[in-house]
């Protein structure tokens, strides 16, 4: 998911003196400590111990405060073991199975409250530009690498924060030598970090800092996707950060787009008093429905890839840059290493839990605790997002506890988030929020940023200084800003004639007070048996339409390839629907424009020769020359039918979870709600609606899904109903007095 790679090489830069700001607190023999046997070495931390340098093979035990073996393993292949989901106490023990008495002193396994180190913890630790480790609260050293747009004598500077498991923590190096001509006055492009928010800041004057997570790059620990010990990690990123005499207002906002944007509502949700802001990009509402599982159906293809990748990625000497500094006698980052090899893999995770749970999936699920977040927050996302998904709209009005909102949204693809319309917006919010000052984009910035969208997106679209550069007062300007609308829609992103046909660049936009659209119109048309959509529901002998499972969908992709989604001008390949393998209904053609904004529902009686079936709906427009537009999707296991309780007539939200999952009644008609994910689209004079069910698949770039196996046999046969008693329809968002 990281859609940029501005970094070719790497600047090797250690700076030992960082690497000893370990205060005294995280050796304390009581708290969490490390502790050393003749064999082993360990360390008790949150809820969980470490063991490393044991001999490989070795059969280790952790022996309870009270004596008796809790548990026991095999160090791995680097010699490492971790001991998770601890009972917090002290007395822990760790002993060779085969010789007890080789056995290390008494061992604190922390409790989340009880690990909340003192104040002189963060205000320890100095930071200074270039590469360098950070210590957590329980002694791990995460790599760093920090940027500073002049002298630290000449800030305070304004400061970012990026975390993730990708490699904002590595040294950085010199974008090129046609920028390096600009060094002088913008030091960030002969020393960039790998992450391009904090290229972008340094540019304009911010500071920025980059931090790998727990277990990955040359931080230390062992990588579980978002678990508890991150959490407190970012909670104690924020701190440390926060308290340099180089930050500004002793405040710092953390910043992303896709993984470190996620990152950050994870370390929003934990409220560090040094946050000031965080500004989410092309992210995800939850990990289950959002893309691992859209409608109950696992997505075995951009999701699990991703998943695949970010644990490889917290391999031992996953990447060259690792090796480099180990040879160049970082021992830190050498001995960082030996825990890696303890990683958790999340895609057999993920397959282990299939169902919602309050004990795995709701920790993973920001839609359910965003409230909890209290700074100002920018979120952006895109309906065609390739790789998160549409499903960013389900937090647009879950955050209620922050005091201030602002989304932008459009049409396009993950990496549009980077778009010129999302980052004006974004260096808005982070001026009036993090900075306090005016917002007015600079002349350096707006000078080099056509040369970095060309890079991206192969079109040098320029910038201007924004709407609040004829303000002088900072007061006035935020007012100004805060009586806006929070929510901007962009829409026909790619149509513009502006820049080049394909930029990420809208034919216009709407601004809006709230999600969902107040005054949004359900808009409803009935399946009939003429495979029209009406207005009216259809005939007591309306019948029903079937299609045949396609066993073979799920795996056939719309991106050809050699093709990439951030081609300027994408080129996809959809397969035409085939007969007999869909049902098909549509209008007749518009004689009214209709704008349409939110999700939508697809309410299907449906019966079938199977226990359960796998759904897709596409929302389609068909062009009055014939020409078709993809709107947008949405799919269902059948079985996973049952709502919630905060379900909707336009959005059907479902419960997933496995007491509430059950097979098709037969030989009856069921009802089943097919979410169609948010969108907004313009549907013009002469156009038609189109609504298409059929087997999950052929509909998307990147996402594969893991089809129900009905054997290798005839395929089982899905009917939908048109008649009076089950009358199937879609259910569409419209909002009117749009021009």
């Amino acid at each position: 998911m990281n859609p940029i790679v501005l970094i070719s090489k790497v600047r090797l830069l250690v700076l030992a003196a960082m690497l000893a700001a370990v205060p005294a607190a995280c050796h304390d023999e009581t708290s969490g400590s490390h502790r050393e046997s003749q064999s082993f070495k360990v360390r008790g931390t949150v809820e969980q111990v470490y063991v490393w340098s044991a001999e490989p093979g070795t059969r280790l035990e952790l022996v309870a405060p009270g004596g008796t073996v809790d548990s026991s393993g095999v160090a791995d292949y680097m010699g490492s073991l971790v001991f998770r989901q601890l009972m917090p106490g002290e007395g822990y023990q760790v002993r060779l199975a085969d010789d007890p008495k080789d056995f290390t002193g008494p061992i604190t396994v922390l409790s989340v409250e009880g690990s909340q180190p003192d104040d002189a913890f963060y205000v320890s630790q100095e930071l200074v530009a270039g590469y360098q480790y950070i210590t957590m609260r329980d002694g791990v050293t995460l790599a760093a690498f920090v940027t500073l747009p002049g002298p630290p004598e000449e800030g305070p500077y304004p400061t970012i924060v990026n975390v993730s498991g990708y490699t904002p923590g590595r040294p950085g190096e010199s974008l090129g030598p046609e920028v390096e001509v600009f060094c002088d006055e913008l030091p960030v492009l002969c020393d960039a970090p790998s992450y391009p928010e904090g290229i972008m800041a340094g540019m304009r004057g911010y500071a920025g800092v980059g931090v790998n997570i727990r277990g990955t790059g040359c931080s230390g620990g062992a990588y579980d996707y978002f678990e508890t010990l991150q959490l407190l990690d970012g909670y104690d990123i924020v701190e440390i950060v926060s308290r340099q005499s180089w930050v500004k207002h002793n405040k710092v906002a953390v910043v992303g787009l896709s993984y470190p944007g996620i990152t950050s509502l994870f370390i929003g949700k934990m409220r560090p008093p040094g946050l000031a802001a965080i500004a989410p990009m092309s992210v995800i509402a939850d990990t289950a429905t959002s893309c691992l599982m859209p409608g109950g159906i696992y997505n075995n293809g951009f999701a699990f890839e991703w998943i695949t990748m970010v644990v490889d990625n917290a391999d031992p000497y996953a990447h060259n840059y690792i090796t480099e500094l180990v040879e160049a006698g970082d021992t830190i980052c050498e001995e960082n290493q030996l825990l890696h090899s303890q990683k958790v893999n999340g895609v057999v995770k993920a397959l282990e839990e299939p169902y919602y749970t309050d004990e795995v999936a709701l920790p993973l699920d920001p839609s359910a605790w965003v409230d909890r977040i209290d700074v100002p927050v920018y979120l952006t996302g895109q309906w065609g997002d390739e790789q998160t998904g549409p499903h960013f709209a389900a937090l647009l009005d879950k955050f209620t506890g922050a005091p201030v909102t602002r989304f932008v949204v459009s049409n396009g693809v993950h990496i549009d988030g980077y778009a010129p319309q999302m980052l004006e917006e974004l260096w808005i919010f982070l001026d009036l929020y993090l900075n306090r000052v005016v917002p007015r984009l600079d002349s350096n910035f707006r000078t080099l940023g056509p040369t970095f969208m060309e890079n991206v997106f192969g079109a040098r679209l320029t910038f201007d200084e924004g709407r609040f550069a004829g303000h002088t007062d900072y007061d006035e300007a935020l007012a100004d800003y805060e009586a806006e609308d929070n929510l901007m829609v962009i829409f026909e992103s790619g149509a513009s004639t502006g820049s080049a046909t394909g930029a990420p660049e809208g034919t216009f936009d709407e601004t809006f007070e709230a999600w969902p659209i107040p005054g949004t119109e359900a808009r409803r048309w009935y399946f009939q048996p003429d495979g029209t959509l009406g207005d009216d529901p259809p005939g007591a002998a309306g019948g029903g339409s079937s299609f045949v499972h396609d066993p073979d969908a799920g795996e056939r992709v719309t991106l050809p390839p050699g093709a990439s989604v951030n081609d300027l001008l994408q080129v996809y390949d959809y397969r035409p629907l085939q007969e007999g393998m869909v049902v098909v209904f549509e209008t007749e053609p518009l004689d009214a424009t209709l704008v349409m904004i939110g999700s939508g529902s697809v309410d299907l009686y449906l019966h079938s020769t199977a226990s359960d079936a796998d759904l897709e709906v596409s929302l389609i427009e068909v062009r009055p020359d014939g020409k078709e537009t993809r709107v947008q999707c949405g799919w269902l296991r059948a079985s996973h039918r049952a709502l919630r309780d905060d379900a909707t007539e336009l959005r059907p939200v479902k419960t997933h979870r496995e007491e509430d999952v059950a097979p098709l009644v037969a030989d009856q008609w069921n009802l089943a709600r097919v979410e169609i994910m948010p969108f907004a689209h313009i549907f013009r004079p002469g156009s038609r609606i189109r609504v298409a069910i059929d087997t999950p698949g052929d509909s998307h770039p990147t996402w594969r899904f893991l089809l129900l196996d009905h054997g290798g046999g005839a395929q089982p046969v899905h009917s939908v109903a048109h008649q009076a008693a089950y009358p199937s329809s879609v259910v569409l968002p419209v909002i009117p007095g749009i021009a």
